[in-house]
This record gives structure tokens, sequence and C-alpha cells, in this order.
């Protein structure tokens, strides 16, 4: 009787303490970081992309946002794309919780090859990151696309059809529209980016927008953005 006892005792010990086992499933959001890599952007631009992601990924004050969180943790994919053709998942799902996490990240990203293709289709990169939230392994209160670049649609579906499927999902696509003031192929944007992201790309369930002036000031920007977009801070609150 005193083995079976101790027996069940083990036993008892050995099961996961209740929510445990979930909590370790699950994120506050899945966010994909979906990265224009057109050859609109150049070498130096693409550079100073990856290092403002880079920073602000292992940043203190962002991994306060995801400590912060009822779960305190997050789902980051980061994918880049160009024309229709294009999409390329280069750091897949990573679940981050804690600064070892975010700096391993960092230094992944770092470290990955880079490719540069023609054209821009946000459409496309879209309907990728659509794919890619439906093969997340963890389960999120929230799933989100982060979409960044220096140019507007110009291959592939127009934006907005992408857009709406997703919000249809319940997705929420955020934008970070970079102002350039160079040409692309020899063109000026139909209509300010900004404008344009606004009207064709963001959507969804507390959806934003921030401006990168240009891409010096990227860093700052994908900064704001994340600690947004993590703590699910409300319209008119914006980190500085």
């Amino acid at each position: 009787m005193r083995r079976r006892i101790l027996l069940a005792a083990a036993s008892a010990a050995a099961l996961p303490i209740p929510g445990q086992a979930r909590a370790e499933e699950a994120v506050d959001i899945a966010l994909v970081l979906a990265v224009d890599v057109s050859r609109s952007i150049d070498e130096d631009e693409a550079r100073l992309q990856r290092e403002g992601y880079r920073t602000a990924i292992a940043d203190p004050v962002v991994l306060a946002a995801v400590r912060g969180g009822m779960v305190g943790a997050v789902a980051i994919a980061y994918v880049e794309w160009a024309g229709i053709e294009y999409q390329r998942t280069v750091i897949p799902w990573r679940r981050i919780a804690t600064q070892a996490q975010a700096d391993d990240w960092a230094a992944e990203l770092a470290a990955a090859p880079r490719t540069s293709l023609s054209w821009t289709s946000i459409s496309g990169a879209i309907r990728y990151s659509r794919q890619m939230l439906g093969e997340c392994p963890w389960e999120a209160t929230r799933r989100v696309i982060d979409v960044s670049g220096d140019g507007v649609n110009n291959s592939g579906p127009p934006a907005d059809q992408q857009r709406d499927a997703a919000v249809a999902e319940g997705i929420t696509i955020n934008g970070l529209p970079i102002i350039n003031d160079r040409p692309t192929f020899g063109r000026m944007p139909p209509v300010p980016l900004d404008d344009y992201y606004r009207e064709n790309v963001i959507g969804g369930d507390g959806n934003f927008m921030i401006v990168a002036e240009d891409f010096e000031s990227f860093g700052v920007a994908v900064k704001r953005k994340l600690i947004r977009e993590i703590a699910s801070l409300p319209a008119g609150i914006i980190p500085a």
C-alpha cells in the first residue's frame, strides 16, 4: 500500500502545473514581419532595414513590452518579398520570451543571406504572410502582418484584395511605409506612399501605420511600431 502511495505521489509530481503546458504553447501575438527587398532598395538601405529590425527586437524596451503581455511571449516570422513571384521565409517562426531568445533572433537575421529582385508585390507579400500565420505552431491571441516597403504595388493583383481577404480571416495588417524621394525605375509613385498604404494596405482591428521619413530613421520607426503592436496600445498612443 505504501509503495502504491509513493508511486502515485511521484506520478503527480511529474505532471505539469495546471495551465503551464498551455502557457508554453501560447503567445500574445503571432507577427509576420514582411520586408520589401525589391530593386528600389539598394544595399545600404537593405542593411539599414535589417539593422533596424535586429536592434529593435533585441532592445530591452521592446522585450519589456513582450514580457508585459498576458502570456509574456510573442511569435515572430521574418519574410522578405519583391515581385509576385518572390516571397522567402528568412527566419521561420520563433517564440521570443527572454532577452537571450531576442538576441539569438537578432544574430540569426544578421547571418542570413539577402537577395534583391525587381518589382513590388504587396499583394503577394500579404498572401504569403497569411499562409505563414496559418502555419504558426503556437496559439495566438492576435495575428498581425507588419508590411514595410518603399513603393506601391506594381506586380500581381491589387494589394487591397489580399488586404481584405486577410481582414476577413481576423488578421490585422499594419504598415511601415518608407518615404523615399528617389524615383522607382525612373518613375515617382502615383500617390504619396503613406496615403497609398492607408487606403490599400493596412486594415483589421486596431490597425495603424507609422511612417519612416527615410531609411536612416527606419530603426526608430520599427522600434516604436513593435512596441505599439506587441503592447496593443490604443490609437493615439505612440511610444517615443
